[in-house]
C-alpha cells in the first residue's frame, strides 16, 4: 500500500518508534493479528510522527514485536505534532480497529474535553480583534476537531468523538469514579471498592447504580474525616487549655489565724523545713529554670526570696542583739559573785 498524500514511507527499526502516553491500556489477544501479519505481512504500515512517536498502530505494533521484528515500514506523517492532534488520530485508529474500554474512554474524553476546551480559548483569543475569523473553519490537517463554539458545547463535542455511543454523562460519571480510584486523600477501602467496580463496568456493568453508590459512599466517608477533623481540633484545643491552666497553678493561701494575721509555725517546723532546702540552689540549672518555668512562676520564686533574705537579716540581728544582752548579763553575773 503506499502512503496517502501528506505521508513519507520510510523503514524504521521497531525499537526508534516511541509509544508515548496512550489511553488505551488493554491491547486485547494479539495472537491472531501476529498470526496475520506474519502470513499476509503488514497491510497498512504503522503510523508515526517526524520524531518517532506513535500515532496510530499500538496492536499492529505490539503484535510485531511479539514476532521478533527488528524493521519495519512506517508512514511518517508531519503536521500532528501537538497534544490535541495526537489525541484525535488515535480516536480515529480506535475507531476502525480494536474498541476502547469504558475507562480507556473515560480517560481519553476528559483530556479530549480539557484540550478542546483550552484550544477554544485561545481561538477565541487570537481572533477576537480579526475580521477574518469564521467559526467552523478552523480546523486543520486530517484529523481537525470541530469548531468548539459556545463552552457549554465541550463535553457534548468532545463525547461525539469518542467510540461508543456513550453520552458524556455517563463518561462524567466514569471520570468521578476514576478519580476516587486515583484519590490518595480517601480511604484505602473505598478506593480498593471503585477500583472493582470500574473492572465490573469494563465487563458490561450498568454504570449509573455504580456512580450513585460510590457518590453516597464518598460522601459519608467525607463526612467521617471532617468529623474525625473537628474532633481531633477540639482535642488538641482542650489540651492546649489544660496545659496552660496547669502551668498557671495557683499560689498557696496564706495560713492565717482567727484574727486574720499570719498562723505562727513553731521553731520545729522551721528547723525542718530549712534543713530540706539545705543547699537547695546547687541542684538546679539556672538556664533550664529560665526556659521552663512560667513568668509567674518566676515572680513567686522571686518574691518568697526577697521575703526570705529579709527575714534572715532580720534573723540575724535578732540573734547578734540577743548575743549581745547574754554577754551583759553573764558580766553582771559575774560582778554580783
Amino acid at each position: 500500500m503506499s502512503a496517502p498524500a501528506g505521508y513519507i514511507e520510510l523503514e524504521r527499526t521497531v525499537e526508534s518508534i516511541h509509544v508515548g502516553r496512550r489511553h488505551r491500556t488493554e491491547l486485547g489477544d494479539l495472537d491472531e493479528l501476529a498470526a496475520s501479519i506474519e502470513r499476509d505481512g503488514l497491510l497498512q504500515p504503522i503510523t508515526i510522527t517526524p520524531d518517532g512517536v506513535l500515532v496510530c498502530g499500538a496492536r499492529r505494533l505490539a503484535a510485531i514485536k511479539q514476532l521478533g521484528w527488528r524493521k519495519v515500514n512506517v508512514w511518517v506523517r508531519s503536521g500532528i505534532s501537538d497534544r490535541l492532534g495526537h489525541l484525535l488520530a488515535e480516536q480515529d485508529d480506535n475507531v476502525l480497529h480494536k474498541p476502547l474500554t469504558q475507562t480507556e474512554a473515560a480517560a481519553l474524553y476528559r483530556e479530549l474535553k480539557t484540550l478542546m476546551a483550552e484550544d477554544a480559548a485561545r481561538r477565541e483569543q487570537a481572533t477576537r480583534f480579526s475580521s477574518d475569523y469564521q467559526p467552523g473553519a478552523d480546523g486543520g490537517g486530517n484529523f481537525p476537531p470541530p469548531s468548539a463554539g459556545p463552552r457549554g458545547k465541550t463535553r457534548e463535542q468532545a463525547a461525539a468523538m469518542i467510540p461508543g455511543g456513550a453520552s458524556y454523562k455517563t463518561l462524567d460519571k466514569i471520570g468521578y469514579l476514576q478519580h476516587i480510584a486515583d484519590d490518595p486523600a480517601q480511604p484505602a477501602e473505598l478506593r480498593e471498592q471503585v477500583s472493582a467496580e470500574l473492572e465490573r463496568i469494563d465487563a458490561g456493568a450498568p454504570v449509573h447504580p455504580i456512580y450513585e453508590a460510590i457518590r453516597t459512599a464518598a460522601e459519608t466517608a467525607q463526612e467521617h474525616r471532617e468529623a474525625d477533623l473537628h474532633q481531633l481540633a477540639t482535642d488538641a484545643l482542650a489540651r492546649a487549655k489544660q496545659m496552660k491552666t496547669s502551668k498557671r497553678a495557683p499560689r498557696p493561701r496564706p495560713v492565717t489565724d482567727d484574727d486574720g494575721k499570719p498562723k505562727r509555725y513553731p521553731v520545729r517546723a522551721f528547723v525542718l523545713t530549712w534543713r530540706e532546702l539545705t543547699h537547695w540552689w546547687m541542684h538546679y540549672d539556672v538556664e533550664q529554670l529560665a526556659t521552663e518555668l512560667t513568668d509567674e512562676q518566676i515572680e513567686s520564686f522571686l518574691t518568697t526570696a526577697e521575703g526570705t533574705s529579709r527575714f534572715a537579716e532580720e534573723l540575724r540581728a535578732a540573734h547578734d542583739r540577743q548575743a549581745g544582752d547574754d554577754l551583759v548579763s553573764a558580766r553582771g553575773h559575774l560582778r554580783a559573785l
